[in-house]
């Protein structure tokens, strides 16, 4: 089996978060999309990433904040999972509860194995 990281962006958290029930239902859905992934084996790992953070640029190696973007350019959070190939990645993805928002993006990407 391979490793996928999924990048969650864009989705309307705000618009959530102002009804309790709503925001409620959404992380309950959330739940049972990782719930289901666990139970297949298939989960590695999930979190919510802070809005802020900090960049380190160059060989100066500059610091500033950000990023600034816009949100639906915004990494919200990850996803790593387990599956045989970008196929059946995509599928598990499709399944993915910030889909049911018109600006909500899963970034599939497969993990590389360093070999040092």
């Amino acid at each position: 089996m391979k490793e996928f990281l999924f990048l969650f962006r864009g989705g309307d958290a705000g618009t959530l978060q102002q009804s309790p029930e709503k925001w409620q239902a959404h992380m309950q859905k959330w739940a049972q999309w990782m719930g289901d992934l666990s139970t297949k084996g298939k989960l590695v790992g999930a979190q919510p990433l802070a809005q802020t953070g900090k960049i380190v640029t160059g060989n100066k190696k500059t610091v500033t904040d950000g990023p600034f973007m816009e949100g639906k350019e915004m990494v919200g959070g990850y996803l790593m999972c387990k599956a045989d190939g970008y196929d059946e990645a995509v599928e598990i993805s499709k399944g993915c509860p910030i889909l049911e928002f018109d600006d909500g993006i899963v970034e599939v990407r497969e993990i590389q194995e360093l070999k040092m």
